[in-house]
């Protein structure tokens, strides 16, 4: 079965950012399925183009990585980042023409535009189109405040229905996200959520270099590893380590790249922090590594009310490295921290909970690395990355099937 993949955000294991893409097109190799991903050589984290035009994993000839032109502004303002956008869907429709006998298309949003030139592929090529939602675009972009022109914000949300109705499947990664897609039109819907592949990440080890390399020792590090966008309500971070500066064994680290990420430098600066440390991004094959040297791990976002309906990839890979989480989100994330019992729930846009929530971990390691453990044991019950895998596999087999019947 040869698949093809329209993803602008693609990101290999040997770059940062969230790999789960490639994790399963792996996966999919390795059960004998050809899969051709058509990406942008354009960091989403960055901004910045280093990636090369072609390449091919180390899986034979089974994937293939091809990346298109795309306007290399994301990072600018809104504007310049919908001439990214539509720069991709172009570049990626014309080399998907040259993509030959495909039995499936797959779509990924956001962004959303990318599933105009999946679904165009799929339907030239005479082959299911499976769209898969990992963000509620535009709602996100609505609630945030990124997008406001009512004109834009009423065709956005058209061809959100447009191609939630002529997807042959809809995928979701959360299960917050079943009951959006379902009132606009998707008909069938399938979840395979995210999770981690528990190979990457050892609970026993104890990051001694990463330490080493950014004078962490003898420190209580509370980690932020991901994107430093407007959504991750970093500046909260911030507020809570002015809290926690009468402890100077605990360090904060953000992890990461992203546009906020001079204005969070800066508001640091301003404010005479000198207990947040600002590393630069890691590949993800060196992120067993960032994490391991983490005594706790922080997911944040702002308290908007959609982003409860999430499963950030980050918090999946916490739990596969066996460190209890300080949440400050609500919703399904949370429920999954507190039915595994693996971390510490804060309400969201509150410094004074989060700094709280690290000073009592701070202040009771055992307790920490017990949640740690418990997070893990959850992870490798619900949301191994493998057996995620296999069930993405049978849905794209049985959408073949069906295509062929």
């Amino acid at each position: 079965m040869h698949i093809l993949l329209i993803h602008q955000a693609f990101v290999t294991l040997d770059e940062a950012g969230g790999t789960r893409h490639h994790e399963l097109a792996r996966y999919l190799a390795q059960r004998g399925h050809r899969v051709t991903i058509i990406a942008s050589p354009v960091s989403y984290l960055t901004g910045k183009s280093a990636t090369p035009a072609y390449t091919e994993d180390d899986l034979d000839d089974r994937i293939t990585i091809l990346r298109t032109y795309t306007y290399a502004a994301l990072h600018r303002s809104f504007v310049h980042r919908v001439f990214s956008f539509f720069s991709f869907m172009a570049s990626s429709f014309l080399a998907g023409l040259k993509v030959r006998q495909v039995d499936l298309v797959w779509g990924t949003s956001p962004p959303i535009f990318q599933g105009v030139t999946a679904w165009l592929l799929a339907r030239l090529k005479g082959s299911p189109f499976l769209f898969e939602v990992r963000d509620l675009w535009p709602i996100f972009a609505i609630q945030v405040g990124v997008l406001r022109n009512p004109l834009l914000i009423r065709m956005s949300q058209w061809l959100e229905r447009f191609l939630y109705r002529r997807a042959d499947q809809v995928m979701v990664n959360s299960p917050g996200f079943i009951e959006h897609v379902h009132s606009r039109g998707a008909k069938r819907i399938a979840l395979v959520p995210n999770g981690a592949d528990m190979s990457m990440f050892d609970p026993a080890a104890d990051g001694k270099a990463f330490r080493q390399k950014h004078g962490l020792e003898g420190k209580y590090v509370a980690l932020y590893a991901g994107a430093h966008g407007i959504s991750n309500d970093l500046g909260v971070v911030l507020q809570a380590a002015i809290l926690l500066k009468e402890q100077p064994e605990v360090a904060i680290v953000l992890l990461g790249d992203g546009k906020e990420k001079a204005n969070l430098l800066a508001q640091a600066e301003q404010m005479g922090i000198d207990n947040v440390y600002f590393i630069p991004p890691v590949p993800k094959s060196g992120m067993g590594e960032a994490l391991a040297a983490a005594d706790a791990c922080i997911g944040i976002l702002k308290p908007v009310p959609m982003y409860a309906t999430v499963y950030p990839n980050k918090i999946f890979d916490y739990m596969a490295a066996g460190r209890p989480t300080i949440l400050a989100m609500e919703g399904v994330i949370r429920q999954v921290i507190e039915k595994a019992e693996g971390g510490i729930a804060t309400p969201p846009g509150d410094p004074q909970a989060l700094a709280d929530a690290i000073r009592r971990l701070a202040g009771d390691p055992k307790a920490g690395q017990q949640m740690g453990h418990n997070a893990r044991r959850y992870l490798e019950t619900h949301f191994d990355r493998t057996a995620l895998a296999l069930k993405l596999a049978e849905l794209f087999e049985g959408m073949k099937k069906k295509g062929n019947s």
